[in-house]
């Protein structure tokens, strides 16, 4: 039922193929007026006949893509892209693939769009993010969800629970109403229940504000006595007349007063228009700002986000929202809680199907709030009161829309911060490990030149944090149960001390690659293990020994061995040991560490080493 917010859009995006003819004349004529039911019906009788071509599949497929029914749309699809279509009719296949889970199919349809419209900011996003599916599923949960008793076999959406216990939700229940051609269902009523310590009554009609039309959903002021409420525009006696005396509305905004406990004075907001929709109102908690959806001229897709101000009765000029929240895509329902967190539904963010929920906070990123609150199908129409911390959203995963109770899951963001113990300095590049209870991976991040790795977990629970990195002793680190909020938690690691011998300074392996003499990150490593002894020996004079594998000439390999033998001398004076301390020379294959014809390519490895000789202490 939500798709009559789109449905404009859904015809614009679609571009009206030109194939049309006198055989699709009359299944044309229902999908022009958003029939999609009846022109799918008439479109297959069209195939039945054996007289359908690609207008036709692509006609279908949309009408099944307007019907929500991935299934057949995917059929379709399937068959209307065996010749070259639009790049939007890819993107509605992806979506309606991604609907029936079939990511990677998806992602092949939105790889040819991508193609087409390579400028289209869904394009780009996709292209952008290759493995977002991925990023999505392990996302942290945010909330736990569980389907409300509120819930009928109709179209159930649009729930905002007010802090003054009023539910209101907009639901299709109502049996003794007409029925709405595009689905079959009742028209849309706005029903009202009230919220008693999680449980809500039986719910009754709201007077005033029901018309013959299609009602709802509805936005309440601050102290619940103004209602914004979305209804037909004929509402307002605004509409377009077609042939034939038909009449084309659009949906509009009204705004209701409480009084004496009755919903009255309804008024037309000065923003409607007989040309496009406006709906799906949300109203700032000081009653300055109304956030709405709409395809007015200035939209960056079908159907974006807007603001207006409110002055008294009188409302400024709509402003979009901007690229970071509306797409090329379709963006509705928007809901602004009382600290202005921003909820609304799009199929245009990379998302898992359909249309997902997302959120935005005052740094103004645009996160997907990911499962279970999104799935593969359309999930829309977030609320969340913030005093009695619960949220409530519609989704049709099963079959029909149906209202949803989410649950903030409490998360804690531990920051780990690794350091050297002995230089107190941050160390880049460190693996860190955050383990559960059941000492499962949470999570794995390297640390950033800070030496800062970032996780959220949840509440309530033990982790341990692991750390790993060439050169240091392993740590681990308890984090202890928190309530919520960031934890930073400090991760020293102590440094590998080198051996020193009578004879020599003993470290891992300097090891060069084949045939090259530059000194490579892990022997630079090394190699200031041994600059931090010299500078702790003052007195300390090394020769370096380097040595090489026995593939090549003795004669080249002896001015390879020279070279690592000089670089590795260049490497310890460039970080500041006096060039009289060290002396290097190379010795090739002549001292080999394992003998070998042939050699592995692990022999070699050791082959191709450098030693450190006490000249002096």
């Amino acid at each position: 039922m939500k798709k009559i917010y789109f449905t404009l859009s859904f015809i614009i995006a679609s571009g009206m193929l030109s194939a049309q003819s006198s055989d699709t004349k009359r299944a044309d004529k229902f999908f022009d007026k958003y029939n999609y039911t009846a022109a799918a019906e008439e479109y297959l009788r069209l195939v039945d006949n054996k007289r359908a071509d690609s207008y036709v599949y692509t006609q279908l497929a949309d009408s099944y893509y307007g019907l929500y029914n991935p299934t057949e749309a995917v059929k379709w699809y399937a068959k209307a892209t065996e010749e070259t279509q639009g790049a939007e009719v890819y993107f509605k296949y992806a979506q309606m693939l991604k609907a029936t889970g079939d990511y990677n199919a998806a992602d092949k349809q939105m790889a040819k769009f991508a193609s087409l419209a390579p400028k289209d900011d869904r394009a780009k996003e996709f292209l952008n993010r290759p493995a977002y599916l991925t990023e999505l599923q392990n996302q942290a949960k945010l909330y736990s969800i569980v389907e409300s008793d509120i819930s009928s076999d109709k179209s159930d959406f649009g729930a905002v629970l007010t802090n003054t216990n009023d539910f209101y939700f907009t639901s299709a229940r109502n049996k003794s109403r007409k029925r709405y051609v595009l689905n079959k269902q009742p028209f849309l009523d706005v029903y009202k229940a009230t919220y008693t310590d999680g449980t809500l009554s039986e719910p009754t009609l709201v007077d005033g504000v029901n018309s013959k039309w299609h009602d709802g959903p509805v936005a309440l002021t601050a102290d619940g006595n103004t209602m914004y409420f979305a209804s037909e525009s004929f509402n307002g006696k605004l509409y377009l007349k077609g042939k034939n005396k038909d009449k084309y509305g659009q949906l509009n905004l009204f705004k209701a007063s409480f009084q004496d406990g009755e919903w009255v004075n309804i008024t037309p907001l000065s923003i409607n228009s007989k040309e496009y929709s406006v709906s799906a109102p949300s109203v700032s908690k000081d009653g300055k700002t109304l956030y709405f959806s709409s395809n007015m001229p200035g939209s960056l897709g079908g159907f974006d986000i807007w603001k207006v101000s409110i002055n008294g009765n009188d409302l400024g000029t709509p402003v979009n929202m901007g690229a970071k929240i509306n797409t090329s895509g379709n963006e509705g329902f928007p809901f602004i809680t009382d600290d202005n967190v921003m909820f609304f539904s799009s199929d245009g963010h990379p998302g898992f199907g359909g249309l997902d929920i997302y959120k935005v906070e005052n740094n103004g990123e645009v996160m997907n709030v990911g499962v279970p609150v999104n799935s593969a199908q359309d999930d829309f129409s977030f609320s969340y009161n913030k005093a009695k911390k619960t949220g409530y959203f519609s989704s049709n995963r099963s079959g029909v829309d149906n209202i949803y109770i989410a649950d903030p899951v409490c998360n804690v963001m531990p920051e780990v911060y690794v350091i050297n113990e002995m230089t107190n300095t941050a160390v880049e590049g460190a693996v860190v490990t955050l383990l559960n209870e059941k000492d499962r991976v949470v999570g794995t991040q390297n640390s950033a030149a800070n030496g800062k790795a970032n996780f959220t977990a949840e509440c309530d629970k033990t982790y341990t944090v692991q750390v790993t990195k060439p050169g240091f002793e392993s740590g681990s680190f308890v984090m202890n149960k928190s309530e919520g909020g960031v934890v930073a938690i400090q991760a020293p690691l102590k440094p590998i001390t080198p051996i020193i011998t009578e004879k020599e300074v003993i470290l891992d392996p300097i090891y060069f690659e084949f045939d090259k003499s530059a000194v490579t990150e892990s022997g630079a490593v090394e190699l200031d293990k041994l600059v931090k002894v010299m500078n702790e020996m003052p007195e300390m004079v090394i020769f370096v020994k380097s040595h090489t594998d026995n593939k090549g000439s003795d004669a080249y390999n002896k001015q390879l061995s020279a070279r690592r033998a000089k670089a590795t001398v260049a490497y310890v004076v460039s970080k500041g040991i006096a060039k009289e301390r060290i002396t290097g020379e190379g010795f090739g294959e002549s001292e080999l560490k394992e003998v070998c014809e042939p050699c592995n390519a692990e022999q070699d490895a050791v082959n191709r080493r450098s030693e450190f000789l006490i000249v002096k202490k």
